[in-house]
C-alpha cells in the first residue's frame, strides 16, 4: 500500500517581548500624575482651571453638597402676638431667677419612751411605747420661695420685700441655667413691698423697665415667675384688667394695705411673688406680688415707676429711703362726710389709730409744724386729697428733707403749714 505524504505544517509562535520600563511602572505614573495634577489644580484659580480644562466658565460651587438630611421646620407662630410672647419669653427668662430661703431649724428625732419603765413590780410588764420627740442640734432647711430679676449687669436684683422679709434666713439665687449665688439685702420698702437684692458677679442678663403711667386696661401682659416655689421660670399670659386698684393683702403674720396696683388675669401663684410683669416690649411694668383666694385669674402687681426711686436711692445711697410727715389719717368719701358732720367729702382726716395710738407721731415732722389731732389735710404743695389721690401717693413724689406746703382745714378755718419732710423710720 502507498504511503500517503505527510503534510506539512508550519507553525508560526508569538514573538514574546520583555515588558519596558514604562509598562512595569505605568501604575506607579499615574499615581504621581494624578498627585500632580491635584497639586496643580489647588493652587490654580477657578478661571484658570477652566481655561486649561476648556469648560465655560461656570461657577464651582463654594461648599461642599452635604448628604445630611434637612432639619425638620421649627415651629411657625400662628399670630404676630404669639411670636411676640415667644421672643420676649425667650429674651427674658435668663435674667428672671429664683430666691431660695433656707433656715437653721431644730433638728428632731423620734424616739419612743415606756412611761411604765422601772415600776413594774408595781405596774406588770406593760409594753406601753409612746412616741416622743427630741432635738438634735439644727439643721439649715429650705422654708420658701420667691423669684426675683436682674437690672443690672453688677448684680443688683428686684423683688418683693415680703420674700426676703425674715432677718434671720439665708437667700440664694438660682438662675435659669443652674448657677447659684448668695443674695444680700441691700434694702426694703414695707410699705410698697419692694426689696433690692445684690449677688457678686457681672455681665448678668437683665430687664428694661418700662413706664408704668402708660398703661391701658386691656392691654397684654406676660408674667414669670418661680410658681409654688418648684416650677421655675412657668410663663403666664393675660391682659391687664384693672389699674389704680387698693388692696390688703398679707398672711398670719403681716399685713398690708396696698394703693394704685395693677390688676392682672395672667395667673400669678404662690412662689411668683417678685417676678416680673412685661408688656409686648418685653419691659417690665409691673412687680407680680399677690394673689386673689377664692377667685379665677385676679392677680396683683406694682407699679414700676413705684419701685424707680428705691433703685435709684440703693445705687446712691445705698439705702432706701423715704418721705415721712408722721400723721395717721383716713381718706374722706361723701359717706364718711355724712357720718362724722364734715365740712368737706376730700382730704385727710387726721384721727388715732385703731388701738389708740396717737394720731400725731412723737417727734415727727408733723409734730413740729404743729398739726392736731382732727385736722383735715386737703392739699399738699397744691395738690388736692381724695380717694384716687391719696396723701401718701402724693407725698411719694418728695424726698427726705424736702419742705411742702399744706394746706389744713381746721375747725372751719384754712391754715396754710409749711412741713420740712423726714425719713420714714425702719
Amino acid at each position: 500500500m502507498e504511503e500517503l505524504p505527510k503534510p506539512e505544517f508550519q507553525i508560526e509562535y508569538p514573538k514574546l517581548k520583555r515588558p519596558s520600563f514604562w509598562q512595569k511602572n505605568k501604575a506607579v505614573f499615574l499615581l504621581l500624575a494624578a498627585f500632580l495634577i491635584g497639586v496643580l489644580i489647588g493652587n490654580l484659580s477657578e478661571k484658570e482651571i477652566l481655561s486649561i480644562l476648556k469648560l465655560p466658565n461656570l461657577k464651582l460651587p463654594q461648599k461642599p453638597i452635604s448628604l445630611q438630611p434637612a432639619p425638620s421646620p421649627s415651629y411657625t407662630p400662628q399670630s404676630l402676638q404669639e411670636e411676640l410672647v415667644i421672643k420676649i419669653v425667650k429674651e427674658a427668662s435668663p435674667a428672671v431667677v429664683s430666691v431660695v430661703i433656707t433656715k437653721d431649724v431644730p433638728k428632731l428625732k423620734l424616739y419612743y419612751e415606756n412611761p411604765f419603765e422601772g415600776f413594774e413590780e408595781f405596774f406588770g410588764p406593760f409594753q406601753i411605747e409612746i412616741p416622743q420627740w427630741k432635738q438634735e442640734g439644727y439643721e439649715k432647711r429650705q422654708v420658701g420661695g420667691g423669684t426675683a430679676f436682674f437690672i443690672s449687669q453688677d448684680g443688683l436684683l428686684l423683688t418683693n420685700a415680703h420674700v426676703v422679709a425674715d432677718e434671720k434666713a439665708e437667700y440664694t439665687v438660682l438662675t435659669n441655667d443652674g448657677k447659684e449665688y448668695p443674695a444680700k439685702v441691700l434694702g426694703k420698702d414695707q410699705l410698697r413691698d419692694i426689696a433690692i437684692l445684690k449677688v457678686d458677679g457681672f455681665g448678668f442678663p437683665v430687664l428694661k423697665l418700662g413706664d408704668s403711667d402708660q398703661l391701658q386696661i386691656g392691654q397684654t401682659v406676660i408674667a414669670i415667675g418661680n410658681a409654688l416655689g418648684e416650677f421655675r421660670n412657668t410663663v403666664s399670659v393675660g391682659v391687664i384688667s384693672g389699674l389704680g386698684r387698693t388692696v390688703t393683702a398679707g398672711d398670719e403674720n403681716v399685713i398690708e394695705t396696698m394703693e394704685d396696683v395693677i390688676q392682672t388675669d395672667a395667673a400669678i401663684n404662690r412662689g411668683n411673688s417678685g417676678g416680673p410683669l412685661l408688656n409686648l416690649k418685653g419691659e417690665v411694668i409691673g412687680i407680680n406680688f399677690a394673689m386673689a383666694q377664692g377667685a379665677e385669674n385676679i392677680g396683683f402687681a406694682i407699679p414700676i415707676n413705684k419701685a424707680k426711686k428705691a433703685i435709684e436711692q440703693v445705687k446712691t445711697k445705698g439705702k432706701i429711703s423715704y418721705p415721712f410727715l408722721g400723721i395717721r389719717y383716713v381718706l374722706i368719701d361723701k359717706q364718711l362726710q355724712k357720718e362724722e358732720n364734715l365740712p368737706v367729702d376730700y382730704g385727710a382726716l387726721v384721727v388715732k389709730g385703731q388701738q389708740g395710738e396717737s394720731a400725731i407721731f412723737p417727734g415727727s415732722p408733723a409734730e413740729k409744724a404743729g398739726l392736731r389731732e382732727g385736722d383735715i389735710v386737703l392739699e399738699l404743695n397744691g395738690e388736692k386729697i381724695t380717694q384716687n389721690n391719696s396723701l401718701a401717693k402724693i407725698i411719694m413724689k418728695y424726698n427726705p428733707g424736702d419742705k411742702v406746703s399744706l394746706k389744713v382745714l381746721r375747725q372751719n378755718q384754712i391754715l396754710n403749714v409749711e412741713v420740712v419732710l423726714g425719713e420714714t423710720p425702719s
